[in-house]
């Protein structure tokens, strides 16, 4: 449970993209994520949401995730 940055904003791109290719509610997503509140979910889309056309870093990590995901990689 240690809030190192690398590690927390990673797992807030996992769940961007969850929410972004799934149906899961965010209680759902939260339960995925070690049981964790529903409002982390809320608060790691909103962000990363908000960081993607600032950050080109943070759009090509979320852009080539979302990628491999939907090919199945």
């Amino acid at each position: 449970k240690h809030r190192q940055r690398p590690l927390v904003t990673a797992r807030q791109i996992a769940m961007y993209v969850m929410r972004e290719l799934t149906d899961l509610s965010y209680p759902n997503i939260a339960r995925v994520f070690g049981g964790r509140d529903h409002t982390t979910v809320i608060h790691a889309v909103e962000k990363i949401g908000a960081l993607m056309p600032k950050d080109r870093q943070i759009y090509d990590q979320v852009t080539l995730l979302m990628q491999r995901v939907r090919q199945g990689r």
